[in-house]
């Protein structure tokens, strides 16, 4: 919906590639302030109040006809997602069934994404309000999910509990001091990274390679369902897998294979590198399960989100930037390509580093 917002409130193009740039803004710099947040509020209520500024942002946003105002707006909704993002999963570690519900957390993610993304041009096409139907829809859908929220912290003020164990005294260091966050968050950002470039530069990659923008839609899908499938599955994976060594080579192997195979060929099979580069997606989800499965306490666990990320979606708000620019500059996609291909080699390096068996606890502790 840019180019109607763009219109309807007379935007320019430096402010449209503004609103762009927000959501990995968004989620860096507030998700970063997260934890100490739920310090204050606590994590359940953290996670109520990230859903109302959700909420209440979007719903307002859709109403004015200010460009400044609307920006702020925009803000405060991912805002409170960036909120989110940090919290769900160290609450989805205080739970005792936490690799059921992480691989619902995972899913609902990417479904979520999906189906907005769907639906949000036929609704601004059959409805008398049009974008801004189409954007403020999304306020009333968090503004119900605020309801069963509301209710587990209501019950949680009842009945305290789920505070932690004691390794949330002795895990004293700073995360940053972790070997294995920086390698998640290594891990997290590059693959953060090519999924923004691909939701944005993708299509057009195609579409410069003779491809039509209907079929270069439909090859953007495909790359999508397969990554609801990862979601699906990693986090149940790494429960029970021995080692994610062989998942790590593999993802880094297919990132080389996708984008070298948009360079060589991008219209002979383009089907393929669709399916290849989806399959490589399986990381992000990846990485969201070792957030909780590299912790044993949940004050843990809401310092590694806090710290994996914001400083992971600050790398991949930089990457479809970059890319613009190396396009306009060459007039090619290969230097882009070329890069995202060795960007595939990093994720593998950091990737074996997270795939073993440690625990971020006992590395702050030490």
């Amino acid at each position: 919906m840019l180019e109607e917002v763009t219109e309807g409130l007379g935007m320019n193009t430096a402010v449209a590639g503004f609103v762009t740039a927000l959501p990995g803004l968004c989620f860096g710099l507030i998700g970063a302030l997260a934890v100490a947040f739920a310090r204050k509020v606590g994590m359940t209520t953290g996670i109520v109040l990230g859903l109302v500024a959700v909420g209440v942002g979007l719903l307002a946003r859709a109403a004015i006809d200010n460009t400044v105002l609307f920006l702020l707006l925009t803000a405060l909704a991912l805002g409170g997602a960036a909120v989110g993002n940090v919290l769900v999963p160290a609450w989805i570690k205080r739970q005792p069934r936490d690799v059921r519900l992480m691989t619902i957390y995972s899913a609902g993610l990417t479904l979520g994404g999906a189906v907005a993304a769907a639906l949000v041009a036929p609704i601004s096409a059959n409805t008398a309000q049009g974008w801004r139907a189409a954007l403020g829809v999304w306020g009333l859908v968090a503004l119900v999910a605020v309801l069963p929220w509301a209710l587990i912290a209501s019950r949680e003020r009842r009945t305290p509990g789920g505070r932690g164990s004691p390794a949330a005294t002795k895990a004293a260091g700073r995360i940053w001091h972790s070997p294995t966050a920086i390698a998640l968050t290594v891990v997290f950002g590059i693959q953060s990274m090519n999924a923004y470039i691909q939701f944005g530069w993708l299509p057009q990659i195609y579409r410069d390679a003779g491809l039509s923008a209907g079929y270069a839609g439909i090859l953007m899908s495909l790359l999508t369902a397969l990554t609801l499938i990862g979601a699906l599955m990693m986090p149940t994976v790494i429960a029970r897998s021995p080692s994610l060594k062989g998942w790590m080579y593999a993802f880094g192997a297919l990132l080389v294979i996708g984008n070298g195979g948009l360079l060589l060929a991008p219209a002979t099979v383009p089907w393929l590198w669709a399916v290849i580069l989806g399959t490589s997606g399986f990381a992000f989800p990846t990485a969201i399960a070792l957030i909780t499965a590299r912790t044993r306490d949940p004050h843990v666990t809401a310092r590694l989100s806090g710290f994996v990320q914001p400083t992971g979606y600050m790398l991949a708000a930089i990457g479809p930037f970059v890319v613009g620019v190396l396009y306009q500059a060459t007039g090619t996609w290969t230097i882009v390509l070329i890069l995202l291909m060795l960007s595939g080699v990093v994720l593998t390096l950091a990737g074996l580093r997270v795939s073993r068996h440690t625990w971020v606890d006992d590395e702050l502790a030490a």
